[in-house]
């Protein structure tokens, strides 16, 4: 695992690469109380830059939103992959992120040479693997995977609001908040839910 002190500060191509195709990967959704984790693979087209990448978390909705449709068109290929809701109930949220980041780097249409995910920790996958903490706003494709993923669990909890429009995900993506949790409280967990996660636990009735 590198360390952020070890990076370059600005986005470039990193020392340590590998010949051949690399892949940046990243996920969305590990703190939220409901809806699945999902996990993005990107491996970007160093012939045909996209401006702007950074991680999805310092974007607004809007240029995130841009950003999705612009790396969609223009990388060399891309995964999204999810883990739902019963496999994090299961496996926990942990585990369940790893598998959603070994599902989209094996939907890959074309086989990376180099793996770089965001973090400290890495799925067990059959290519190599590096963790880079911080990684989303150091590295482009990193960056790109927390884009996909952050926007396309974003639109899934537009489409969960539409099936429990009682609890407000529109508004807060399915985190703890107090208007969540109040409607926890008052409702009790719908279908969406994690069981196991303790504030949703607790309002079971």
């Amino acid at each position: 695992m590198r360390s952020k002190k070890s990076l370059p500060l600005e986005q470039k191509n990193l020392s340590w690469a590998t010949h051949g195709l690399v892949a940046g990967v990243d996920e969305a959704g590990r703190g939220p109380l409901a809806g699945p984790v999902v996990a993005a693979a990107v491996i970007l087209d160093d012939l045909n830059p996209i401006q702007g990448l950074n991680d999805s978390k310092k974007l607004t909705a809007k240029r995130r939103s841009t950003l999705f449709d612009e790396i969609r068109a223009r990388a060399l290929c891309f995964a999204i992959a999810e883990a739902s809701v019963q496999e994090i109930d299961q496996i926990n949220i942990l585990q369940a992120t790893l598998l959603a980041m070994k599902r989209a780097v094996e939907a890959l249409c074309l086989p990376p040479k180099l793996v770089l995910v965001d973090g400290n920790r890495l799925p067990t996958l059959s290519i190599r693997a590096e963790a880079i903490v911080q990684g989303d706003a150091l590295v482009p494709a990193i960056s790109a995977a927390s884009i996909l993923a952050k926007v396309h669990r974003d639109r899934l909890c537009e489409v969960m609001h539409q099936q429990y429009p009682l609890y407000g995900f529109d508004q807060h993506k399915g985190y703890g908040t107090a208007q969540h949790l109040a409607a926890l409280q008052a409702h009790g967990p719908a279908a969406c839910h994690r069981m196991t996660f303790a504030p949703v636990a607790r309002s079971v009735r």
